[in-house]
């Protein structure tokens, strides 16, 4: 039997891991790797058999690249992290010469996704669970408002873009910061609301802005993995726990959330909620259509996420999934020698 070909395009440096559970499936099956990226030296590639450095484009010009690359390489199941609406909105192209793309295929869901308010506005309209409360500003009048407006309801307040990744671009804002103190000190995310008053109102408009009540309870991180007719396969809600501690935890509420999501949204393969509590209520940060940044410890609970992805693509059965929860997890620096740029192939 002939190996199967996957291809991961411009990933984060965790890519590394899920080539090597994808590698390390308990079915025995042989895989061969390729992946791309702009930087010839980058930890995703070292993951993988084949690399290639990968050309700065944009639109459909970066979607006919990666067919290319596919066709090139007959790859049997793309798994797409760089533009993945583009992709998904063109995903015919790579239905025409057999490549398998893991991808959501709502194109509108997916442009909602990537917009943090109207995508809190769609499940605020499902219901399925609790939002926090937040405005959206692109003034520094507006700001203003929405700030004394959530801080008269006694909540804290943070802000962060409407169409950001992860962290960037988060701030909370505390009024009782002492700027020499933190001037000798660590880089923060803490910022004054005169300080932020200040900056947002040296233009006239700036990008869109999601003023938020601050949740202070615990983050969770739930890698889920479902099928495309919204059936939940399997839910991992992760924490952390102190330092590199990271906690596998059995939350039911949170396990419902997860089935709620799948069955609503119809997401298929792996997805992402984030969500924080304020007191015993988990609400919504985020949901990623895509593995998540610490998938990986999620697969310390039994459940080969990215593997299992794959086999749904190739339209393998893949049975509900019983993860082992309880686990604390954490993760120690290991020496590697890197490939050199000469192994890496240019384009």
């Amino acid at each position: 039997m002939k190996k199967m070909k996957i291809y991961f395009n411009r990933w984060f440096s965790v890519a590394y891991h899920y080539m090597n559970a994808i590698r390390n499936n308990e079915d025995g099956i042989e895989f061969e790797i390729y992946a791309t990226h702009p930087d010839p030296r980058h930890m995703s590639l070292q993951g993988c058999d084949h690399a290639e450095v990968e050309p700065a484009l944009q639109g459909l010009e970066y979607v006919k690249f990666c067919v290319d690359f596919c066709r090139r390489h007959q790859i049997d199941v793309f798994i797409p992290r760089l533009r993945m609406l583009h992709i998904s909105k063109h995903v015919h192209l790579f239905d025409e010469i057999g490549t398998k793309v893991i991808v959501c295929r709502d194109t509108e869901l997916l442009e909602k996704l990537m917009q943090k308010d109207k995508f809190y506005e769609s499940v605020a309209e499902t219901g399925i669970m609790t939002i926090p409360a937040y405005q959206v500003v692109n003034n520094a009048v507006d700001f203003k408002k929405a700030y004394e407006d959530l801080a008269a309801q006694g909540l804290r307040v943070c802000f962060k873009p409407t169409n950001s990744e992860g962290g960037l671009g988060f701030r909370i804002i505390d009024n009782d910061r002492d700027p020499l103190e933190e001037l000798f000190g660590h880089v923060t995310k803490w910022i004054s609301f005169d300080e932020a008053y200040q900056v947002l109102s040296s233009k006239e408009s700036f990008p869109d802005l999601m003023v938020m009540e601050l949740l202070e309870g615990f983050e969770y991180s739930i890698d889920c993995l479902s099928d495309s007719e919204g059936h939940l396969l399997a839910a991992v809600p992760r924490r952390k726990a102190g330092g590199r501690l990271r906690l596998l935890d059995d939350k039911p509420e949170l396990l419902e959330i997860a089935k709620r999501v799948a069955q609503t949204y119809k997401i298929p393969y792996n997805f992402n909620v984030q969500v924080k509590y304020n007191g015993d209520t988990p609400k919504l940060l985020e949901i990623n259509p895509r593995m998540s940044g610490g998938l990986h410890v999620s697969c310390l609970s039994g459940v080969n996420f990215p593997y299992l992805a794959v086999k749904l693509a190739l339209g393998g059965k893949v049975d509900p999934q019983t993860p082992e929860y309880g686990i604390l997890a954490s993760h120690i620096e290991q020496p590697m020698r890197m490939k050199t740029a000469e192994t890496v192939s240019p384009v």
